[in-house]
């Protein structure tokens, strides 16, 4: 497998180039086939079913397996992702391809400058002399945030609460969300033009940050390739179901018996500290952001058929769980000097534990 980070954390591929489903704002329902059998899955059927997924997702994409790497490990720490790419390359048939391969409800919504709260979370509807819920399309397993920094802060806030708590509260009842839960939000980093960036307390939400490039040529030739065959990124019932939530629940299970040695566990805290003194850098990675490097990397080390973690599991991770927990101060940024240089930096600088 590609790690989504470290050395090999190059820009991602895709297969077709418009992806998009047929734009609405309203939300689109799939509801994947239940899984074969009943047998709860150990460890090692666990990783080969979530390895398969990667084949299974290349039926519809090409190229993009850092990318499927990290939505995999996002599922197996119960994270949050961040998709950012370009206009067409395939940042929503990429999620909406490993949705198609998962035996899990998934749920999409386009975010526009009108979007409600209420859009999202659901609200109270009057019926038959009575208040009754209606749920929004938080209520999933997977929910696709498409263009999400295209709705204001207050919508943005919204799924704060989901994203944290895994509840939204409506006229002050709870409702719980069901298990598992990831929002895979997407946004377009070149046209800020009526848009509504994230603020940092919200990206730090995110447990990875994951980007998305142009093709290589060659991928670029497959991609048109496929379209002149006759391919149809719209319709993805190619794809089977290879993993559903007794996999992921089987190995989250197997990642939280992943042994960490004390130098290690220091290697991942160094790093994070040392965020926090680069002169470059106006806002360091919290602690929270080393507790989400040490749950990526276990993760990682896992489906790479360890039992024990390593520091270039740490290195490998290091990037696209970070990048979007630092900010670079603006007289750096004139030097072009970027968030994934800073880490770079610091990777380097940090003594590696032998």
């Amino acid at each position: 497998m590609t790690a989504p980070g470290g050395p090999s954390d190059r820009p991602t591929r895709r297969r077709a180039a418009t992806s998009a489903p047929p734009t609405t704002r309203a939300t689109s329902t799939r509801t994947r086939a239940p899984r074969r059998g009943s047998t709860a899955p150990d460890g090692e059927a666990a990783r080969e079913a979530l390895v398969a997924l990667r084949a299974e997702v290349g039926k519809a994409v090409i190229g993009q397996d850092a990318a499927v790497t990290g939505l995999v490990i996002a599922l197996l720490c119960r994270g949050h992702v961040l998709l950012e790419g370009v206009p067409g390359v395939a940042k929503t048939l990429l999620v909406r391809a490993v949705a198609a391969s998962l035996s899990l409800d998934t749920k999409r919504v386009q975010f526009t400058p009108d979007l409600m709260p209420g859009d999202i979370t659901g609200s109270l509807v009057y019926s038959g002399g009575t208040f009754d819920f209606r749920e929004g399309p938080v209520f999933t397993n997977l929910l696709l945030a498409d263009e999400i920094n295209r709705t204001p802060p207050k919508t943005q806030a919204s799924l704060l609460e989901a994203m944290e708590e895994r509840q939204v509260t409506v006229e002050g009842t709870p409702r719980m969300l069901p298990d598992p839960f990831v929002v895979c939000a997407t946004q377009n980093p070149v046209e800020y033009e009526g848009t509504y960036p994230l603020p940092e307390a919200q990206l730090d939400r995110f447990l990875l940050k994951l980007t998305v490039g142009l093709p290589s040529r060659e991928d670029e030739v497959k991609v048109v390739a496929a379209h002149n065959g006759g391919f149809d990124p719209r319709d993805l019932s190619a794809l089977s179901p290879v993993a559903g939530a007794a996999e992921l629940a089987a190995g989250r299970a197997a990642v939280r018996a992943v042994s960490v040695s004390p130098e290690v566990l220091g290697y991942v805290v160094d790093l994070c500290r040392a965020t926090r003194t680069s002169p470059s850098l106006s806002l360091g990675v919290s602690p929270r952001g080393a507790t989400a490097l040490l749950a990526t990397s276990k993760a990682w080390a896992w489906l790479s058929g360890r039992d024990y973690l390593t520091p270039d599991d740490v290195k490998a991770l290091a990037r696209p769980t970070l990048r979007h927990r630092v900010s670079v101060r603006p007289e750096a940024e004139l030097e072009g000097v970027t968030g994934d240089g800073v880490l770079d930096g610091v990777l380097s600088s940090v003594p590696v534990p032998r």
